[in-house]
């Protein structure tokens, strides 16, 4: 196994710095996702791991080796694309062994490889047939199977499975966890899916604009986001934000707005203008609530309910999992979870370390 450090990498192409002064960290065995949207610089970080663009300036270390200006080859690493790049004329079993034959494997080790690549992806009974008598999951496999077969140290996916439909794309996520159970390698995994981040990292690095916004488990990232944007990006549906203002009040701090609430004053400011930060699955549904809105829109999801209300000029979403008839129009009593609540600065944008919430 072996790590990478990325140490103030940065890439720009023309006049416009796609990554800036970028430092991070990737442990031996982890799978780490790089998440964010379109444009923010996770598949060009992606590629400069792998050598496949010129850096600007910085330096990547894979295995604790100096890899700045080394080969893709040279790297140790297996790269899995979007789209699945499979030689045409080939069996699926030339297809994962072509890399180890170019590079001179003995025969048998290849055929051991291949053999234990095939039965980690289920592909035993397709080894005979060609790129086009199978289906996109199956493809998609393959080009993971290739990866596997060279044995490398660090894998690198960049996006593989948005070609797939939504069936196809659960199951494949599932077989790429066991995958990084049974191998511990490291791995790197690029996605604007926030479901494929929470469900296969070790951690997430959020990204936007080509700089690292959030560093941490799903966990961290999702209850306790460092700021809007993090906060924004991750959640379905999106975490409720509502504006509101202090008024300190000796140790408590009266939050008001659509949402009013009362907090420790510790890290609040009198007259602050901040962003309430609340999960859907905080909003509770309660026949004797502190708070009333009246239902907008009701989305059935099968075992619950997504119930949009409006509450003091403001949307919010709630989601209900007690079975109960809930229709356009009625007003309904709720309540938040106070403890749950994430607490934004309107100005910067960014998380405020609260008091000890009651």
């Amino acid at each position: 196994m072996s790590g990478v450090n990325i140490q103030q990498l940065s890439i720009r192409f023309g006049s416009n710095e796609v990554i800036k002064g970028l430092d991070l960290q990737v442990h031996e065995g982890e799978f780490l996702v790089l998440l964010g949207p379109s444009g923010c610089g996770k598949s060009t970080l992606l590629h400069a791991i792998a050598g496949l663009i010129d850096l600007s300036g910085g330096r990547i270390e894979i295995g604790g080796q100096d890899m700045t200006e080394a080969e893709p080859s040279a790297r140790g690493i297996g790269m899995v694309f979007q789209s699945y790049a499979l030689y045409p004329t080939m069996t699926v079993e030339r297809n994962l062994s072509f890399g180890p034959r170019v590079s001179g494997v003995p025969k048998d080790e290849i055929a051991r490889r291949v053999q234990r690549a095939a039965q980690m992806l289920h592909l035993e009974p397709l080894l005979d047939r060609k790129p086009s008598q199978l289906s996109g999951g199956q493809r998609q496999r393959v080009a993971i199977g290739r990866a596997i077969v060279r044995e490398a140290a660090v894998f690198l996916f960049d996006e593989p499975l948005s070609n797939l439909d939504a069936k196809l794309r659960a199951e494949l996520r599932r077989e790429l966890k066991l995958l990084h159970q049974q191998l511990g390698n490291t791995m790197v995994y690029v996605t604007h899916d926030q479901v494929e981040a929470m469900t296969l990292a070790s951690r997430i690095v959020v990204m936007k604009s080509g700089v690292i916004q959030q560093i941490g488990t799903p966990t961290e990232v999702y209850e306790r986001p460092t700021n809007l944007f993090v906060a924004g990006f991750l959640g379905a549906p999106s975490i409720n934000l509502v504006p509101a203002t202090v008024s300190l009040k000796g140790d408590a701090a009266q939050l008001d707005g659509a949402l009013p609430v009362r907090l420790p004053a510790a890290g609040l400011r009198d007259g602050q203008a901040v962003v309430l930060g609340l999960r859907p699955e905080h909003v509770t549904l309660a026949d004797a609530g502190a708070y009333s809105g009246v239902v907008e829109l009701v989305e059935p999801m099968g075992n619950h309910q997504v119930v949009w209300l409006q509450c003091g000029g403001q949307t919010l979403s709630a989601l209900v999992h007690d079975g109960r008839q809930v229709e356009a129009g009625a007003t309904l009593r709720f309540d938040v979870q106070l403890g749950q609540l994430s607490v934004f600065d309107q100005a910067s944008e960014q998380r405020v370390t609260l008091g000890e919430v009651g």
